[in-house]
Formats: C-alpha cells, sequence, structure tokens
C-alpha cells in the first residue's frame, strides 16, 4: 500500500529484501485473493488450495527451518510485518486469519516438540496439505488461561482428554490442534501442550458465526474422551503455561501490524473517495474538514507503525518488552477504530452497503481489539508489569526516566 511503501523506503529498520518481498506478495494478493474475497466471505471459508498456492510462493514458510519446508535464512520481524500488511491488501481480516493461525501454532511445536512430532507435522503444515490451530481459549473463560479446565489423565502409554475450547480460528477445518490441558493441579503450574489430530474418536466441532473475519472458520472444540499418544505431549509435563504466554508477545505484534495495515486500507478508500466526490462545488477532499480528518489518520497511523518497528527492532534482538507489547496492540486496534470510524464519515453512506472495504474492515474491529488480549487486560498486565499500584508512583516514573 502506497503510504507504507514510503514508510518502507524511509525507514533504517527496511531493506531491499524486504521490498522485493512486498513486490512478491503484492503481485499474489492481487491475483489469488482479491477476486475472490467476496466469494470467500459469502462462502464463510478460505479454500484450501489458497493455502497450497501461498504455500507455493513461499508465505506459509516464511520464518521456518528450511529443513521442514520453510524459509528461515535472512528473515527477522520485519519481514513478517511486511507479510502482514501485503496480505492486508485482500481488505478482509479472514482471508489473513483463514491463512496464518499457523503463525502463532507451529512456533512452541517447532521449539518444543519432538523430532519424530515435527518431521511428522511440520512439512505438511508448510506445503499447505494441512492446516493448524492452536486451541487455549476456553468457554469459561479467555485471558486468564492459568485457569484452564480442558484435562489430560495420563493412563499408561495415552492421555484420556476431555473438556472444550471456543473461539478457535480454522476451528472447522484444521486437521491438527496444539492443545493448552490440565495435567496438574491448580493455577499455571498444571498446564501441559497436546498435539490432537482429527478426526478422533471423541472429538467433535461446531461452527460459531461472527461479526466479522467471515471467510476464516471459528469454532468451538468439544473433548469427551479423547485418546492422545504421550508422544504427542509437546514440552515438558505441566510447563506449558509460560510456553503459551511467549508466544503472545509475537501473537500481539502481529496484531499490531494487522491493525496499521487495515487502517492503511481505510484512510486510502477515504482519500480516493475524497479526491473524487464532488460536494458544494468542490471535490470533498478541499474542504478543511475533511482535509484535517484524512491528516489526522496519517498523524496516527505513522506515530503507532514507528512503535511497531521498534518493538520489532527489540524482539529480535531478545530485549522486548511485554509490557510495551501489550501497551502497543492496544494502541494499534485504538488507530483502527479512529481511522474505520473517520473514513466510513467521509464515504458517508457509502460506506454502509455491504461489499465496501471500509463496511468490512468498520466490522472487524473489534475482533483485533479483543483478541490475543482485550484492551482491558492488556493496560493492566502493562501496568502490573511497570509497578503500578506496588508503591510505584510518580516521583520513581521520574526516578527512571532520569535514571
Amino acid at each position: 500500500m502506497k503510504l507504507f511503501d514510503e514508510w518502507r523506503r524511509n525507514s533504517p529498520y527496511y531493506d531491499e529484501t524486504h521490498e522485493a518481498l512486498a513486490t512478491s506478495l503484492r503481485r499474489f494478493i492481487e491475483r489469488e485473493a482479491v477476486p475472490h474475497v467476496d466469494e470467500w466471505e459469502k462462502a464463510c471459508i478460505v479454500p484450501r488450495e489458497f493455502h497450497r498456492k501461498a504455500a507455493a510462493a513461499g508465505i506459509l514458510g516464511l520464518g521456518f527451518p528450511e529443513e521442514f519446508g520453510g524459509t528461515l535464512e535472512g528473515v527477522n520481524s520485519f519481514h513478517q510485518l511486511v507479510k502482514i500488511e501485503e496480505l492486508a491488501g485482500a481488505a478482509a481480516g479472514g482471508v489473513m486469519s483463514g491463512l496464518l493461525t499457523h503463525a502463532v501454532a507451529l512456533p512452541p511445536l517447532m521449539t518444543l516438540g519432538s523430532e519424530d512430532v515435527r518431521k511428522r507435522i511440520v512439512p505438511a503444515i508448510l506445503s499447505g496439505e494441512k492446516i493448524i490451530a492452536l486451541a487455549v481459549t476456553e468457554p469459561s473463560g479467555g485471558s486468564d488461561v492459568a485457569q484452564l479446565k480442558t484435562r489430560a489423565e495420563r493412563r499408561g502409554d495415552e492421555y484420556i482428554v476431555n473438556g472444550s475450547k471456543t473461539f478457535i480460528s480454522n476451528g472447522m477445518r484444521a486437521d491438527v490442534f496444539l492443545v493448552a490441558v490440565r495435567t496438574g493441579g491448580a493455577g499455571m503450574g498444571g498446564i501441559s501442550i497436546l498435539l490432537i489430530e482429527a478426526p478422533t474418536p471423541g472429538f467433535d466441532r461446531t461452527k460459531l458465526d461472527k461479526m466479522g473475519w467471515h471467510s476464516s472458520d471459528t469454532a468451538t472444540l468439544y473433548f469427551d474422551n479423547v485418546r492422545v499418544p504421550v508422544e504427542n505431549l509437546i514440552g515438558p509435563e505441566n510447563e506449558g503455561f509460560k510456553h503459551v504466554l511467549n508466544n503472545f508477545n509475537s501473537e500481539r505484534l502481529g496484531a499490531a501490524q494487522q491493525a496499521l495495515a487495515y487502517s492503511r486500507v481505510c484512510l486510502e478508500e477515504a482519500g480516493i473517495w475524497a479526491g473524487e466526490r464532488d460536494t458544494f462545488g468542490k471535490k470533498l477532499g478541499q474542504h478543511p474538514v475533511i482535509r484535517s480528518k484524512l491528516a489526522d489518520m496519517v498523524r496516527a497511523i505513522n506515530t503507532t507503525q514507528a512503535w511497531t518497528d521498534l518493538c520489532a527492532w527489540q524482539f529480535d534482538r531478545g530485549c522486548a518488552s511485554a509490557s510495551d507489547i501489550a501497551l502497543l496492540k492496544v494502541q494499534a486496534t485504538r488507530t483502527f477504530e479512529l481511522v474505520a470510524r473517520e473514513s466510513a464519515q467521509v464515504l458517508g453512506g457509502a460506506s454502509y452497503i455491504t461489499g465496501s472495504k471500509i463496511e468490512r474492515l468498520y466490522r472487524e474491529v473489534r475482533v483485533l481489539a479483543i483478541g490475543g488480549g482485550s484492551e482491558e487486560i492488556l493496560l493492566d498486565l502493562a501496568g502490573r508489569q511497570m509497578g503500578f499500584g506496588a508503591g510505584f508512583g510518580i516521583e520513581d516514573t521520574r526516578a527512571r526516566a532520569t535514571a
């Protein structure tokens, strides 16, 4: 997108490899996604063939080891930001969600899974032949992962799993699930991660209808005495909680870039409309109030992109702050909400008609603001990590700032 092109070319964080990736991805999305988005939205699903085409284009494997079918050498967080930016060109969050659930499900498997499990599962995912989903959220609670109730009891060389998960992206289509389960006592110390393959006896799922992301299927999962081989335990038993949390930083960084990318889609739609629409004897964009709206949107987007790039730079160097990334995600989704609203105001009634990019994206603001941690959860997380409410006051803030 034009605004991001200019930003990238003038930024010290991006180089010619990011430029080449952007060009390749943009052509792919314009050819393989944009002509079909309305069809996919009505069907409420992204076809598996799209996964295979994305795999052949190198999209699914970006950032994963070559031995499993990926492209890892030289890839950093900014390549991932570019990927998200260009996939957003389809102007449908469901397309990105439907395609990229492996981006949050595979990292724990790559880090903690046995060699046999990785060789059996990962190449099939990165080739687009199989789809993987991450299953953490439960009907009884979302962000409070430490209190999850789905239980897995060890019986000989198997785990017996009972419980349910909900709001699972790609839950209806996925062939493989990375599932957070309780194998020990209460709290964070009793949580493990299991790989569960479908179909399997005792496993069922039902589709959930949503406000937005229509082309991404979402489901509730049910486990009724599901038998899982012990070799499908990912990482040490009862140590899964920290690995689930570690996954959140990259997920939230990606969510921030999604929010910014969709903000730019809305802004560009509003800018085109303002340049073409005649009102009161002149172009809509020549009215000061409209110019001011557009300029304010650019202000919000660019300031948030600068923070996103900084967090990505820190992430690549292992010095990223969980509190900063939590606050960034809130900032980015609030920017998206602002830009979607103001763009709708610029288009007026045209923004309310089904088929408008802004109409579709406006419905998708909430899922980014809630998914991966709601604003309330993330603001509280950041406040606790920075010491607010525990004797850390304004004088301490000034002292740290000048230290």
